[in-house]
C-alpha cells in the first residue's frame, strides 16, 4: 500500500513549546559547566584549537553558548539514508518518518518452542533477508552480537552478510577503529571504489557516549573516521533515569540533550558538514526493582520529546521506538510495542530504530517478531497519512448514483480505491468464526511463523545471496575471515 505521508506532522507534542526552551538552556548550562568528560588529551587538544574550553586537569570540554551555536551550523539539517538498488533511498529532515530494526542484542527467541538461544552469524543473515522483504522496514540494523565467531571478524562478517542478504540501507555499530575500517574497506568494495561509497554512502554508524556525560576514545575514533570518508553516523546517548541520569524526565532529557549535541558538535569539529544524526536512546527503570524498562510509557514519551529537542536545532533524528519489556510475543509485547512506535512516530521522528525484532527490554529478538512488527508499523504508517479529501475521494457522484438503499461494493468508485484508501494487514485475523476454524484457528503468532518459514525458504531470501557471486569471490579473497553460512 502506497501512501503520502500527511502533512500535518507532529501530532504528539509532550513538551509545551516554552519548556522545550527551558530544557535547552539546561543542557546549554551543562555543557558550559559541567562539560564533558574526554580522557584523550589528543582530542582534547583538537576541541581546544577549534576554539572549546578544555580542563586539562579534570579531563572535560566546556561547550560554551557561542561557540556550541557555530559549530551546530555547519551540521546539515537535511541528509539521505542511501539503499544499494536506489528503491529504499531514505531523505531524513523532510518530515518523514522511517522505521527500522535494533542491534546488537545476544539471544534470539524460538516463538514456537518458547526458548531462547545465544546468537549466531546465521541470525545476521536471517534478520537482514527478513527486512529486505518487509515493506515497513526501511533499512536494516545489524541486529544480533556473533557469539560463534573471534571479536576481530565481527565487523567483516556482520557487514558482509548484510549485503548478501539486503539492498536495503545498512546501519551497525563498531567495536574500534579497526571494526570501522574494515566495515568502509569492505563496503567500498561493494559500491565499486571509495569515491562510489561517499557519493551514494548505503552504510552507516551507530556510536554512543557513555552517560553521564562521557564520550570515550573509542567513540571518538570511530565518529573522527567516519566523518573523514562520508560515512553518516550518529552519536546517541542510552541514559537511564534514575541510575544514569536523574530519576526525574526533565532532568534525563536536559543531560541527554547535552550529550546529544556534543556529539553532533564534535562531529563538526571533525569535519564540518559531515553527515550525523542527533541520537536519542533516553530509557526508564522500574525503580521498585531497579529493573530496565523500555517498554514504559515514560521511554516512548522521553523519545517523543527528544524529537522536539532536535528539531530546535533542525537536526534530523535517530530515535528510539517499538520497544517492549516482554519476553514472549504476547499482550504485553503488543501493547508496548504499538504504543512505543505510535508515540514517536506521531511526534515526527525521522528514524526510529529497535522498532522491529526487539524483545526482552532490547536484549533478544524474534524472527516472529519482525513481522509482527513490520504489520504495526503499517498500521502507524496508515495513521500518518491521513484522510485524503479530494472531489473524488468526497464520492458525492457516487453516492447519487447508486442512491437510498443501494449498495457500493460493485460500483467502479470502489474497485478504484480499494487499494489505496486501506491498509491490508497479512497478519491478523478477519473472516468468520466457522471460517477460522475451518482453518485450524490460526492466530498472528501462528501466521507470522509461517511468513518467516516462507521468506528464509525463498532462494532469493536466505538462499544464494544477493551479491554478484564474482564480487563474493573477490570479498573472500580480499578478506579472508569472512566464514559462509549453513
Amino acid at each position: 500500500m502506497s501512501l503520502t505521508m500527511g502533512t500535518s506532522l507532529p501530532h504528539y507534542r509532550p513538551l509545551a513549546a516554552e519548556d522545550i526552551g527551558v530544557i535547552d538552556q539546561a543542557a546549554r548550562r551543562i555543557l558550559e559547566r559541567t562539560g564533558i568528560r574526554i580522557s584523550d588529551s589528543h582530542y582534547l587538544r583538537l576541541l581546544e584549537k577549534a576554539g572549546a574550553r578544555v580542563d586539562y586537569e579534570s579531563e572535560r570540554a566546556l561547550l560554551d553558548g557561542e561557540w556550541l551555536d557555530s559549530v551546530l551550523s555547519h551540521a546539515p539539517s537535511r541528509l539521505i539514508l542511501y539503499s544499494r538498488d536506489g528503491k529504499n533511498n531514505l531523505q531524513l529532515g523532510e518530515g518523514k518518518v522511517y522505521f527500522t530494526n535494533g542491534g546488537r542484542v545476544f539471544r534470539v527467541l524460538d516463538a514456537m518452542t518458547g526458548s531462547y538461544r545465544l546468537t549466531v552469524l546465521e541470525d545476521v543473515a536471517d534478520t537482514a533477508a527478513l527486512v529486505q522483504h518487509l515493506d515497513n522496514i526501511r533499512f536494516y540494523i545489524i541486529a544480533c552480537q556473533v557469539h560463534d565467531l573471534e571479536p576481530a571478524h565481527y565487523h567483516l562478517n556482520d557487514f558482509f552478510h548484510s549485503f548478501n542478504h539486503t539492498t536495503k540501507h545498512v546501519m551497525g555499530g563498531c567495536d574500534d577503529l579497526e571494526g570501522a575500517r574494515h566495515m568502509w574497506r569492505l563496503a567500498s568494495l561493494v559500491a565499486g571504489s571509495e569515491d562510489r561509497l561517499r557519493e551514494k554512502p548505503f552504510i552507516s554508524v551507530i556510536t554512543n557516549p557513555v552517560s553521564p556525560l562521557t564520550i570515550d576514545s573509542n567513540t571518538l575514533n570511530i565518529l573522527e573516521f567516519c566523518a573523514a570518508h562520508g560515512i553518516p553516523a550518529t552519536c546517541a546517548p542510552a541514559p537511564i533515569s534514575g541510575a544514569t541520569a536523574p530519576a526525574t524526565l526533565a532532568g534525563t532529557l536536559a543531560q541527554m540533550h547535552a550529550e546529544s549535541l556534543a556529539g553532533v558538535a564534535v562531529s563538526q569539529v571533525f569535519a564540518p558538514g559531515a553527515a550525523v544524526l542527533y541520537g536519542a536512546v533516553p530509557m526508564t527503570m522500574d525503580l521498585r526493582g531497579t529493573d530496565l524498562a523500555l517498554g514504559s510509557v515514560e521511554t516512548a514519551m522521553m523519545n517523543a520529546a527528544a524529537v522536539q529537542l532536535a528539531r530546535r536545532y533542525s537536526l534530523p533524528i535517530y530515535g528510539s521506538g517499538g520497544l517492549t519489556d516482554a519476553k514472549r510475543l504476547d499482550i504485553q509485547a503488543g501493547i508496548e510495542t504499538a504504543f512505543s512506535s505510535l508515540a514517536v512516530a506521531m511526534a515526527g521522528a525521522d528514524c526510529i530504530h529497535l522498532a522491529a525484532g526487539i524483545l526482552d527490554s532490547g536484549n533478544s529478538i524474534s524472527l516472529e517478531q519482525y513481522v509482527i512488527d513490520d504489520e504495526i508499523i503499517g498500521m502507524v504508517q496508515r495513521l500518518l497519512a491521513g484522510i485524503r479529501v479530494t472531489e473524488d475521494t468526497l464520492g458525492v457522484d457516487v453516492i447519487d448514483q447508486v442512491g437510498p438503499g443501494g449498495n457500493f461494493i460493485m460500483e467502479d468508485h470502489t474497485v478504484n480505491h480499494m487499494m489505496d484508501e486501506f491498509f491490508y494487514p497479512n497478519l491478523s485475523i478477519r473472516y468468520n468464526l466457522d471460517i477460522w476454524e475451518e482453518r485450524g484457528c490460526p492466530d498472528m503468532l501462528s501466521r507470522a511463523g509461517e511468513a518467516v518459514r516462507e521468506i528464509l525458504s525463498d532462494p532469493e531470501g536466505r538462499g544464494k545471496g544477493l551479491l554478484d557471486p564474482d564480487l563474493v569471490s573477490e570479498i573472500k579473497k580480499t578478506f579472508p575471515g569472512i566464514r559462509n553460512i549453513q
